[in-house]
C-alpha cells in the first residue's frame, strides 16, 4: 500500500474524529486545501461519498461508516507494523492515543506519562479527555489505543481493575450535616442534587441504585469540576469520587457515605485489536506505577 494513500486514510480519519477538516489539517501538519483534496480523492478513488459537510461539522455517509472501522484497522496495523520494526532495531518509537477521564488525566497521567518518557522518549503520546461515556465510544470505534475505564466496563474490551476509589458526598460548608461525621445517602432523596450527565454519572447513579434511593436531581452538567464549583455556591450536595478531590481546597465539606461506597478503575484495550508493542509497555507502566503508588499510599 503506498504512503500516498495511508495519507489519505489519515486525513479521514483525524477529519471524523476532529469533525472539523481544519482542527484535522493542524493535526496532519498541512493546510485545510491539503486535507480536503485528499479526502475528495479517496472519495473518487472508492466511487463514494464518506461524509457530509453542514455548518454543523462533519458526519459519516452511510458508506463512510462502513469503511471507517476497515480504515482505522488498516492505520493501527501500518503503526503496529512500524513499532515492531523499531523495536527489532532496538529503538523504541510509535504513536499511544491515550483515553482518560478527569480525575485520571489531572492526578495521573502527568506522573505516569513523565516516568514513562524519560524510558521511552521516542514515544508519542496523544492524550484524548471525556467521560467515561466518550471513553467507552473510542473503545468501541478504535480511536484509542487504551483507555481509563470505570468498571465494569459497557464496551467488550480487554480490561482490568488498577484501584478502587471511594465515593464521598461534598456538601456546603453551612450544610446541616456538615458536621455529621458520615453521611446518610438516603437523604440525597431530599437534598438538591446536583448530577453528572446520565450516560456518565454511573458512579452516584450505580451507589444509589444499589441502596434503593432516587435523587432529588436539581442541576446536570457534564463538567466535574463545575459541580464541585456549584455545591461550593450552596446549589445542592453531589456525589464525587475521592480522586478528583485530591489537592483541592474548595470553599465544600466532604464526608464518608453511609453506606459505603467506591468506583474501580480500570484499564481497557479495544477488542479485537493487537496491541502495539509501545502500548503494552504502556500498559505494563501504568500497572506498575498505580501498585507503586498505592503502596505508599498504604505505607506497605
Amino acid at each position: 500500500m503506498s504512503s500516498n494513500s495511508l495519507t489519505k486514510y489519515q486525513m479521514f480519519v483525524y477529519a471524523i474524529d476532529e469533525k472539523s477538516l481544519s482542527k484535522a489539517a493542524r493535526r496532519m501538519g498541512c493546510t485545510q486545501s491539503a486535507v480536503s483534496h485528499g479526502i475528495q480523492s479517496l472519495e473518487d478513488e472508492l466511487g463514494f461519498a464518506l461524509m457530509v459537510r453542514s455548518k454543523s461539522g462533519l458526519r459519516l455517509t452511510a458508506e463512510g461508516e462502513q469503511i471507517l472501522p476497515t480504515i482505522r484497522g488498516i492505520l493501527s496495523g501500518q503503526e503496529q507494523l512500524k513499532q515492531i520494526v523499531s523495536s527489532i532495531h532496538g529503538v523504541e518509537t510509535g504513536t499511544i492515543r491515550i483515553g482518560s477521564f478527569t480525575s485520571v488525566a489531572v492526578h495521573w497521567l502527568p506522573s505516569i506519562i513523565k516516568q514513562f518518557q524519560e524510558e521511552y522518549p521516542l514515544v508519542d503520546i496523544q492524550l484524548l479527555n471525556g467521560d467515561y461515556f466518550d471513553i467507552e465510544q473510542w473503545l468501541r470505534n478504535g480511536s484509542i489505543d487504551i483507555g481509563f475505564i470505570n468498571l465494569p466496563c459497557a464496551v467488550e474490551c480487554y480490561s482490568q481493575a488498577l484501584a478502587e476509589d471511594r465515593l464521598l458526598a461534598v456538601l456546603p460548608v453551612d450544610h446541616r450535616f456538615a458536621s455529621y461525621p458520615r453521611f446518610p445517602l438516603q437523604q440525597c432523596e431530599n437534598e438538591p442534587f446536583i448530577s453528572l450527565l446520565e450516560s456518565s454519572n454511573h458512579d452516584a447513579r450505580k451507589a444509589m441504585k444499589a441502596a434503593g434511593i432516587h435523587p432529588n436531581i436539581k442541576y446536570s452538567t457534564k463538567d466535574d469540576y463545575a459541580m464541585i464549583a456549584m455545591v461550593e455556591q450552596g446549589l445542592g450536595i453531589s456525589i464525587i469520587p475521592e480522586l478528583l478531590l485530591k489537592g483541592r481546597n474548595d470553599h465544600i465539606v466532604t464526608k464518608e457515605l453511609v453506606p459505603s461506597a467506591k468506583r474501580t478503575i480500570g484499564l481497557a484495550i479495544p477488542e479485537g485489536s493487537m496491541s502495539s508493542p509501545v502500548t503494552q509497555r504502556f500498559r505494563e507502566h501504568v500497572v506498575e506505577w498505580v501498585k507503586r503508588e498505592y503502596q505508599k499510599k498504604e505505607g506497605v
